[in-house]
């Protein structure tokens, strides 16, 4: 009973310092409705008994950047995906949403009657979104214009990004698995793959892998997965690494479904894109004399002059509109390496550089990839709250704007951010006056993601309906 007295007393006196924070000490006038809702609405969030441990960030800013309410605004916080605005704000101004990556076919020697007698290279420039479908109207295009034969391999090219196929800082439990997939120069079908099992009759039986879907050359796989209890979701660790002969999985499946499907991160991209054309021109009909293999790992590495097909992407613009929707780690860490590529430096070296020409001088950033899954990226809610509206008021603002998910009718426009213990959110919002304002609230080292759901429901809503 005790407890319970002090719990509400102590919340009390939160909620009450909490909107005293934003008194006028000198005329001694009171809160804006905006900061009082604002205020009770973080004071029951850090009251709530089950949100002891939580460590909470939160800025709303104006128009011109003022900040209306905040709460350790400037110290650092894990973002999870909601950093990923940072990296499609900048793409958006740095590379224009009519950006096209490309992926382009070579040989070594020219189509003569119908025949190349050389190597095919499939060269990547870092395309996220190549898919088998792409190949196999490669393929028809190349049989239609007469080829017939390659007395060759076929070469896959990933070289355009430099360095591991993944973030340094990925956890191990995250890199083989589908939201932790490779980012090679080449890339296929988001280097993913489904894992098929059949669970058991019975919980605790071993599930029957049944295969990789499509199909992942030169590959062992090692199944240790059981069946779990009916009803239950994905349980399934996948292990392998950069380039990895055996993937080891692991875990559980439910009972009660005749097969389950789980996402797989592809070990070695350049092959994978590699041995999926090759059958693509083998299915067209075009015989290829040699095997399938990666550029970096063939000897000796073919001169490629002659350009037999171009392949472009989707436009920036909607990539990021992608990103945005889906939170897919793969076609953002491509996004962030191009801007790398471009400039020939490291890309969270540019995004630093390019913000500051744009007034935004980040404190505590720490950006160690470009999609969020590494949890040694940390922002403060204050800069990731300015980002949004210079995003929104830059050059590329309307893109932008349009490319967040909607909520409130469409008066708040955000993204989302979420991974163990961590959880996020921001963007911007259209007030009832017609003014802007832009926010960020990030929440971490938390056991139950409740008083997080309720503190952001009640943000939004207060930022979307209630008036100064």
């Amino acid at each position: 009973m005790w407890k319970n007295v002090l719990i509400c007393v102590l919340a009390a006196s939160l909620a009450a310092s909490l909107i005293l924070r934003w008194r006028d000490r000198v005329n001694d006038t009171p809160p804006a409705p905006l900061q009082s809702a604002l205020g009770e609405a973080l004071a029951r969030a850090l009251g709530d008994t089950e949100a002891g441990g939580m460590v909470l960030g939160l800025c709303v800013q104006d128009e011109a950047g003022n900040t209306i309410f905040g709460r350790e605004a400037r110290r650092a916080f894990i973002p999870a995906s909601s950093l990923k605005t940072l990296t499609t704000a900048t793409a958006l101004e740095l590379l224009g949403p009519d950006f096209h990556f490309q992926t382009r076919l070579l040989s070594a020697a020219p189509m003569a009657e119908g025949v190349i007698e050389g190597d095919l290279i499939l060269r990547g420039g870092g395309d996220p979104m190549l898919s088998l479908a792409d190949l196999s109207k490669c393929a028809a295009e190349l049989q239609a214009r007469g080829l017939r034969e390659v007395r060759g391999r076929v070469l896959g090219d990933g070289g355009f990004f430099t360095g591991s196929i993944y973030g340094d800082f990925w956890n191990w439990g995250d890199i083989g698995n589908g939201y932790g997939s490779p980012v090679s120069g080449l890339n296929l079908e988001h280097n993913r793959y489904t894992a098929v099992f059949a669970p058991a009759l019975q919980e605790g039986g071993p599930a029957a892998f049944v295969g990789a879907q499509p199909e992942v050359p030169g590959i062992t796989w090692l199944s240790e997965v059981r069946t779990g209890p009916e009803g239950g979701g994905d349980g399934v660790m996948i292990h392998g690494g950069e380039r990895a002969q055996r993937v080891h999985l692991r875990g559980t499946v439910p009972a009660g479904q005749p097969q389950f499907r789980v996402a797989g991160a592809v070990p070695a991209p350049e092959l994978f894109a590699a041995h999926h054309l090759r059958a693509a021109l083998m299915q067209a009909g075009i015989r290829v004399a040699g095997g399938a293999a990666s550029a970096r790992e063939a000897a000796p590495m073919p001169e490629a002059g002659h350009e037999m097909w171009r392949h472009e992407s989707p436009a920036l613009a909607d990539i990021v509109t992608s990103i945005h929707a889906t939170s897919d780690n793969h076609e953002t860490e491509c996004v962030f390496r191009m801007i790398g590529a471009r400039e020939k430096r490291p890309p969270a070296e540019v995004v630093r550089a390019h913000w500051q020409t744009r007034g935004l001088t980040f404190e505590g950033l720490r950006m160690e990839d470009g999609c969020g899954l590494a949890r040694a990226d940390h922002i403060t809610p204050h800069d990731l709250a300015r980002l949004q509206m210079l995003a929104a008021t830059g050059p590329q603002g309307r893109v932008y704007a349009d490319s967040l998910l909607a909520a409130h009718d469409g008066a708040v426009r955000y993204k989302g951010g979420a991974m163990s213990g961590v959880r996020s959110v921001a963007g911007l919002v259209t007030r009832p006056d017609g003014s802007r304002a832009a926010f960020a609230l990030m929440v971490n080292h938390f056991s139950n993601p409740r008083p997080y759901a309720l503190l952001r429901e009640a943000m939004l809503r207060a930022l979307a309906d209630v008036s100064d």
